[in-house]
């Protein structure tokens, strides 16, 4: 079920996640993407390990993306009744170079097969070049 409207105590949590800037950026990735590992999150954007995880903790605890873990890895992935909310927030900004920035750097490591969901989708048999 998709929220077409939330109450104000979810929309006061999913606001306070979206007023830092790196969530921001991580949640882009996310979104553009379907799913990230929250280590190809640190190589693209070039956090540490801690800063990376912090913003993931802040943002699951906020209830609005969920993981799954495969293999040693864990993916981060947008909570579905979360999807229209968080690609209409989103579409505000898609056009921010920094963002843009981001999904290049994306582009060309899974094209490098350096990241951990490029594996995945390897050994799932279901990835796709992303254009360059």
């Amino acid at each position: 079920m998709k929220y077409k409207s939330i109450n104000l105590n979810i929309a006061t949590q999913l606001y306070r996640s979206l007023s830092e800037e790196s969530r921001l950026r991580i949640l882009s990735l996310i979104h553009n993407n379907g799913e990230m590992c929250g280590s190809d999150l640190e190589l693209i954007l070039d956090f540490t390990q801690t800063k990376t995880s912090r913003h993931l903790s802040y943002m699951k605890n906020a209830g609005f993306i969920k993981t799954q873990k495969h293999d040693q890895w864990i993916y981060y992935n947008i909570k579905e009744e979360f999807s229209g909310i968080i690609n209409s927030l989103l579409s505000i900004i898609d056009k921010d170079a920094l963002l843009e920035n981001d999904q290049e750097i994306f582009k060309t490591m899974y094209a490098n097969n350096s990241l951990a969901i490029r594996k995945l989708h390897n050994s799932q048999k279901r990835y796709t070049l992303p254009t360059l």
